[in-house]
């Protein structure tokens, strides 16, 4: 029975490892093919072009800084619109609300973060981009209503659930035994929540906005559906953008018909998953140094 159990202990650790490096050796070898079919681009003379804001394929023009600003201004914004407002509503959701409303809130939460983008973006098309042509007329600038603030809203509903969910998970992680004592201690409830239970879950919660980052930088249909994919910098709210998981969807069909142009494709892509790892590998080593801090 012994050796029974040590067979079955060491099938599970050699199946746990292979399920690792599964995952690991998938990443890499992803890096590494974009890499190599990015290569023709990536000489010095050629990553000057990619580094201009010029796209005009059929000139030899084919400058990514224009996407790669349009897909920061659109996540930024998005972020900045549900990030806030996801913590303040998992905080009260963890902290005030009534046990009942929380079982009844999670299933949303669970359902909505499940609907495919194309959702989003058809509902942006027919009540987001409306919505922000009328308030331009209010303020008086002229818009379409396909804009950066449309995609923003747009990715902001989309990451809110998400961003909401995970927070709220790691906010009801939290020790009930540290509320009790700062309440014992004379703390009011927002003082416990403010000073003990986001302290306690900061690093908790780094992760959940680093995952709504993810899930918004690489979005595509939805953003591509409402953003306007005018190959422009961002300069207004109002005025279109064009980012860079759109730009791949809209002309990966011409690339084989203009030369250099999978390269600049390819390149494109390289960005968005290094973009995507590098906030990734950041927040880890924040939130290892949170944690050697206490």
């Amino acid at each position: 029975m012994r050796v029974d159990r040590r067979w079955g202990d060491a099938a599970v650790t050699v199946l746990a490892r292979g399920a690792l490096f599964l995952v690991f050796g998938l990443a890499l070898v992803l890096g590494l093919t974009l890499l190599l079919r990015a290569c023709p681009m990536l000489g010095s003379l050629e990553r000057s072009t990619l580094l201009g804001s010029a796209w005009a394929p059929a000139q030899g023009s084919f400058g990514l800084r224009t996407f790669l600003a349009g897909s920061l201004a659109v996540t930024v914004l998005a972020l900045g619109l549900s990030v806030p407002l996801c913590l303040l509503s998992a905080l009260y959701l963890s902290e005030h609300a009534s046990r009942r409303l929380r079982e009844r809130v999670q299933p949303v939460l669970d359902v909505a973060a499940g609907v495919p983008s194309v959702v989003f973006g058809l509902f942006g098309v027919m009540f987001v981009v409306p919505g922000v042509a009328a308030l331009g007329r209010l303020l008086g600038v002229p818009t379409t209503g396909y804009s950066l603030l449309a995609g923003g809203l747009v990715l902001a509903l989309m990451a809110a659930p998400f961003t909401l969910s995970v927070a709220l998970d790691v906010l009801l992680a939290v020790p009930m035994g540290l509320r009790e004592t700062a309440l014992a201690m004379g703390a009011t409830r927002w003082e416990t929540a403010w000073h003990v239970v986001l302290r306690e879950a900061r690093g908790g919660l780094l992760v959940a906005v680093v995952m709504g980052f993810a899930r918004a930088f690489g979005e595509t249909l939805a953003v591509m559906m409402v953003v306007g994919n005018v190959a422009v910098l961002p300069t207004s709210l109002f005025g279109p953008a064009y980012p860079l998981s759109a730009l791949l969807a809209n002309t990966y069909g011409e690339m084989m018909s203009i030369p250099r142009m999978e390269g600049a494709l390819m390149s494109a892509a390289l960005l968005l998953f290094l973009a995507t790892g590098a906030v990734s590998c950041a927040a880890t080593l924040v939130l290892r140094r949170m944690r050697r801090l206490g």
